[in-house]
Order: C-alpha cells, then sequence, then structure tokens
C-alpha cells in the first residue's frame, strides 16, 4: 500500500522549490520521482495542489503520497570482491569504500549484492528478499570494512540471532572531530528516525529504539582523534550519530558533521568482526587492516 508522508516547512526552508525540498527530506524519493509525483496531483501543500516550481513559506504543510516501489531485480555482475573468508555457510567480505551493500533506487547496480550474486552463482539465503540475498547486516556506502554474508537460510537465522542477542562482535575505527576529555566511554542513547528530514536518523525518544556505543581514544591529532568503537547494539548510523551527539561528529561525515577537503564520506571502517560459527559453533574472528585513505588521514592529520 502506499504511504502518505506529511512535513512541515521550517521557516528556514522559505524560497525552497517544493520538489527540492521533498526530494531532499525524503529519500525514498529522487527529484524526479517528485516532479512526476506533483503532476499526478499526488503532492499537498496546505491541502492543495502546488505547482513543482512552487516556492516554500514557513509553516507549508507538505502531504506526499509515496507510491509502492517497482519491482527490482538484483543481477549478477563479475565485480572484484575482497574475500577474507570463505564456507559453504558463509563468507566474510570486505567492503571498499565507496560500494553499496545492496541494489536501490538511484543503485540499481555495481552494489555488493550483484558482485556476491556473480561469485555464489546465485547461492545466497532469500530470508532478505531479491534485492538484499544473505545480506545479515551493513554498512553504509562510504564506510569500508568487514561484513559477513549467509549462504543459507539456516545460517542467515543463526546468525541473525547473535545480533538480537547482542553477542555478535563488532569492532570500528574511525577519526572524529574534537578533542576528547575522556579516553573512553559509553554512549548510551536511543536512536530513531528524524522527524522532518527522513533520510537522517538522530538520538530520540521517540519511536526509538535502545543503542549503545562503547568508545576509546586511541591517539589524538589536536582537534582531531583516532577513536576505536565497539557496537553493543547495530543501528541504522548508529555510531555516526552517537559521535555526533556527543560533539565528535565522524571526519568527512557530510550528514551528521561537514566535509573534508580530500575525503569522499565519513572515515569510519568497520576492522573486527566476530561471531559463533552457525554449523560448527566455534567462535570465529577476523580484522581488516585500515585502507589506504584512512591511513592516508592519519598521516595528514600528523603533519598538521
Amino acid at each position: 500500500m502506499s504511504e502518505t508522508v506529511t512535513l512541515t516547512a521550517a521557516p528556514e526552508d522559505s524560497g525552497t522549490r517544493l520538489d527540492k525540498y521533498i526530494s531532499d527530506n525524503i529519500a525514498e524519493l529522487t527529484r524526479s520521482a517528485v516532479q512526476n509525483l506533483i503532476e499526478r496531483g499526488a503532492v499537498l501543500v496546505n491541502g492543495t495542489a502546488a505547482a513543482k516550481n512552487y516556492k516554500l513559506r514557513a509553516h507549508d504543510e507538505v502531504q506526499t503520497e509515496i507510491p509502492d516501489p517497482e519491482p527490482m531485480d538484483a543481477l549478477p555482475e563479475d565485480i572484484p570482491l575482497d574475500i577474507v573468508y570463505e564456507d559453504a555457510d558463509l563468507l566474510v567480505v570486505n567492503k571498499p569504500k565507496g560500494m553499496v551493500v545492496h541494489p536501490a533506487h538511484g543503485n540499481r547496480t555495481g552494489t555488493l549484492v550483484n558482485a556476491l550474486l556473480h561469485h555464489c552463482e546465485g547461492g545466497l539465503s532469500g530470508i532478505n528478499g531479491v534485492i538484499r540475498p544473505g545480506i545479515v547486516h551493513r554498512i553504509d556506502k562510504n564506510t569500508s570494512g568487514l561484513l559477513i554474508v549467509a549462504k543459507t537460510d539456516a545460517a542467515h537465522l543463526r546468525l541473525a540471532e547473535q545480533i538480537k542477542a547482542h553477542s555478535f562482535t563488532r569492532e570500528y575505527e574511525a577519526v572524529a572531530v574534537g578533542a576528547f576529555r575522556e579516553p573512553s566511554g559509553t554512549i548510551d542513547a536511543p536512536i530513531g528516525r528524524h522527524k522532518t528530514d527522513r533520510k537522517k536518523m538522530c538520538v530520540t525518544t521517540e519511536n526509538s529504539r535502545n543503542a549503545v556505543t562503547h568508545y576509546e581514544v586511541l591517539r589524538q591529532y589536536g582537534g582531531y582523534a583516532h577513536v576505536r568503537l565497539r557496537l553493543e547494539t547495530g543501528r541504522t548510523h548508529q555510531i555516526r550519530v552517537h559521535l555526533a551527539y556527543i560533539g565528535h561528529p565522524v571526519l568527512g561525515d557530510d550528514v551528521y558533521g561537514k566535509p573534508f577537503k580530500g575525503l569522499e564520506g565519513q572515515c569510519l571502517h568497520a576492522r573486527k568482526i566476530g561471531f559463533i560459527h552457525p554449523s560448527t559453533g566455534e567462535y570465529m574472528e577476523f580484522t581488516s587492516d585500515l585502507p589506504e585513505y584512512f591511513q592516508a588521514v592519519l598521516r595528514r592529520l600528523g603533519k598538521m
């Protein structure tokens, strides 16, 4: 069924074109898709259909009907993979920065799933459907590092249970902005969808889930810090939201912080992953060296 999203324009949105405002605030819709919806009369401003070049005024109420997504198949593509471990049940893959995990509108090809379908010849768990086969957990496009992929439904379910029980080891390293007062700490703050910007998450008590991140400062570089982070929970954008919440956004994070010259997106790497093997019951742990982009940032900060 289609979904209707209601947004209220803030004073700072005054003068913004309607189609731009909607596409900036509803992650599912591109600007061209919004323009099509406006032409169909599926967008109302203060209860009345408006033109796509309508300029917003403060406190305008914008209602957008989001149609059901069109069916989309993920197709195999011969894309090189950095496979750290593989057996009949699962793979551990080292994802490069800039690669999207699974197809979505705007990123239908070139994703990790496209590469996995080719490598595994379709032999992936089907629990998450045809768009996310084998994907037990995700990391963001501009986050590099390790993630686990399930080949069978049984392996997928057992791994997902570990994540739910918080027994799944996930450690990250990041460069954060600012000087930390404490060498280590815990951020315990619930995370939910942002009220007005649906592309963002935020710390909130409304429609949220508990989220816990433990951090340790490895080295301070004046106004920047190299930190290690361990996830107790795994919410969308958790590390990025939590570090921004305590005033130390991830370097280069253009959503929760600020861009950093010479760096595409956030400086965040999933360095360690550990889990109980779904068939053998053995605890397995894998680490990934910091990629060159991350090391280059550290070298650059060391010279500042």
